[in-house]
């Protein structure tokens, strides 16, 4: 760990290997990324076909969200191959940190995407332009069920990795403007009402700009090393601390080594012959396993070495 300790009393450190519920086959993937960035291009232009043809600012609004969801596909598939690539002498970490620059990609992606339906929204609300209903409603049904599809690809692992989720956000956000654009068509078919084209196309970029800031932030925390979101800082010290023979925790850190690997590295101050040192490691990879914390390395010292790194931290 790069601290000094004195003699007769050394440190033992212990890197946990990965738990293998964390390391296990992702349902779906690469295969998932595939199929979805294909269903979703070919969608893409469907609607961007249909929406210019027939009049529907809120369907070319989809598609460019669409389009959005391939470019953010396509990034996080690239993340996920470079996370399993192995460290280097450089790189020692590996290469999981580019699925939290990949979230970070697919949430501007988001927002930019928003942002062009919101204005072009409020210049139609002046300028209604007719729409033909039918042709519109069939091509917002069919983004229903594509999107709800490419969703159900990534299977149910997706909860643990950001990037995965940020995909899946992507993906029913965009089933959710696609339903949306099937009942404002519907009603713009059965009453004439145009205007309502242009206020549903708002209503829709205002919405997925919403889910683009959510995905933004957490993408963000994550990149300056936060505490992943599940994990409490209090629950792991406390479980460190109610090991036998544990006396304190300090120099206490957990991050995400990407978005579905947590880090942990600790100091633990220990009593002298109350418990092996090779069980009392033992005993915190296994706790630190049931929290999720995935790769873990902790440092043990005797109470006196706990002084004496409190006293080089804080020199009077």
């Amino acid at each position: 760990m790069g601290h000094h300790h004195a003699e007769g009393h050394p440190a033992v450190a212990i890197q946990r290997q990965p738990h293998p519920r964390q390391h296990q086959h992702r349902p779906g993937s690469p295969k998932a990324f595939f199929w979805s960035v294909v269903l979703n291009s070919g969608l893409s232009g469907l609607q961007l076909a249909i929406g210019f043809g027939f009049g529907s600012l809120a369907l070319i609004g989809d598609a460019i969200h669409n389009l959005g969801d391939v470019a953010g596909l396509l990034f996080g598939w690239g993340a996920e191959r470079l996370s399993t690539r192995p460290a280097t002498a450089r790189f020692t970490y590996g290469f999981g940190r580019s699925t939290q620059l990949a979230s970070l990609v697919n949430a501007a992606l988001i927002l930019m995407a928003s942002g062009v339906v919101i204005v072009e929204g409020v210049q139609r609300l002046f300028h209604p332009v007719p729409v033909v209903s039918g042709p519109v409603a069939w091509a917002a049904a069919v983004g229903i069920v594509v999107n709800l599809l490419s969703a159900r690809l990534f299977g149910t692992g997706r909860s643990h990795d950001l990037n995965r989720r940020a995909a899946v956000v992507h993906l029913l956000t965009d089933a959710a403007v696609s339903a949306a654009v099937l009942a404002s068509t519907l009603l713009v078919g059965l009453l004439g009402w145009f205007w309502l084209d242009a206020v549903t196309a708002i209503g829709v970029g205002l919405a997925v700009a919403w889910s683009g800031w959510e995905l933004m932030r957490e993408a963000f925390t994550a990149a300056l090393d936060a505490v992943p979101p599940g994990i409490e800082l209090a629950e792991v010290d406390a479980a460190l601390r109610s090991l036998p023979g544990v006396e304190d925790v300090h120099h206490l850190h957990v991050w995400g080594m990407s978005t579905s690997q947590t880090a942990l590295t600790a100091h633990v101050s220990r009593r002298i012959g109350s418990l092996d040192d090779m069980e009392l490691l033992h005993r915190a990879k296994a706790r630190l396993a049931e929290l999720g914390i995935a790769h873990s390395t902790i440092q043990l010292e005797p109470p006196r070495q706990r002084e004496e790194a409190t006293a080089e931290a804080h020199p009077s």
